[in-house]
């Protein structure tokens, strides 16, 4: 480890320790200032790193990890990710696609639950995984694509078993992960169900096991997918607190995990509601509301969407931008 990567990883380790717990995260997130501390000299880092442009710029351009101990840093799509882990490309029960993303990283106790997750699969029917993203090197705001996945605690895992060969990388380009759904659910009436032809009893057994590993916060899925889950469990239905129904969600699974004890400045999200998640607020989701655009009136101007700014390095924790300067791994 070189003298600058030394001074960094205390200042890092300063930095984290010196922060108190914080509230848990709320959506959507608080837009409170950067975490400071008497050890973060802002005009270094202004000198450094132009504060006021997009951070995904800059964390888009790491290709490694920052040479630190891990730490999951901020909320879930506020933060970023020092010492990060990449789950290998190739293991006996998982593949890791879209490599070119370099994606494939995160904080270790995620690589961990991937891992175990993935030796379990075939025991459960499930041939192996296939991992889409997970985080950047340094995590932080991506280039395109999620708005979370920023702290090394998310992971996208398809829907679509692993083939019982290897993908070249070109084939792990190009293949598309297959849709559950019946149909188009924003239509009227639409049936917002999965297809009996396309769902198993084997993807509720793999998203069953992911959900009821303890370190997991939250699993994201179509709402035609927790309808399924709903009707597939007949006896523990503890672990369908954890899985929420979501846009998308409907050809992958989205897996977030809880803050690992090493990341003090880590922000939770409130624990989900009590109850299975498979009353009222699964009825909703299954309706018309959430899906059909609703006309305007005559004479009526469409309500205009706004599109938030992206992300700036001062909108980030400041030790985020003691990772990006900190030296690669």
């Amino acid at each position: 480890m070189t003298t600058t990567t030394t001074k960094l990883a205390a200042a890092l380790l300063f930095l984290v320790g010196g922060l108190s717990h914080v509230q848990a995260e709320t959506i959507p997130l608080p837009t409170h200032k950067p975490f400071k501390t008497p050890a973060y000299n802002p005009a270094h880092h202004a000198s450094t790193l132009p504060l006021h442009e997009p951070a995904k710029l800059h964390f888009g351009k790491k290709k490694n990890p920052a040479a630190l101990p891990p730490q999951a840093v901020g909320g879930y799509a506020k933060g970023c990710l020092a010492g990060g882990e990449a789950l290998p490309k190739d293991g006996e029960s998982w593949q890791v696609m879209r490599l070119s993303r370099n994606r494939n990283w995160g904080h270790p106790e995620l690589v961990d639950f991937l891992e175990a997750l993935a030796n379990d699969a075939p025991a459960l029917g499930w041939q192996g995984l296939l991992v889409g993203d997970m985080a950047q090197p340094r995590g932080g705001p991506m280039l395109t694509g999620h708005a979370s996945h920023q702290i090394g605690l998310d992971a996208d895992i398809w829907l679509t078993p692993m083939p019982d060969r290897r993908f070249t990388r070109k084939e792990r380009e190009s293949t598309s992960a297959i849709s559950m759904l019946k149909g188009n659910m924003e239509l009227p009436g639409a049936d917002r169900s999965v297809d009996p032809k396309k769902w198993s009893d084997s993807h509720s057994r793999l998203i069953r096991r992911a959900a009821q590993d303890e370190r997991v916060a939250r699993i994201f899925v179509s709402p035609a997918i927790k309808k399924a889950l709903c009707e597939y469990e007949t006896e523990d239905r503890d672990w369908l607190r954890r899985v929420r129904p979501w846009w998308g969600h409907h050809y992958h699974f989205h897996v977030r995990l809880k803050c690992p004890s090493d990341s003090a400045s880590c922000v939770n999200q409130p624990a989900p509601p009590r109850g299975d998640g498979c009353g009222d607020e699964l009825t909703w989701w299954l309706s018309d509301e959430p899906w059909v655009p609703v006309k305007p009136k005559p004479g009526e101007k469409p309500k205009e969407v706004k599109k938030k700014p992206p992300l700036t390095l001062d909108d980030l924790p400041d030790v985020c931008q003691t990772i990006l300067l900190a030296d690669g791994k």
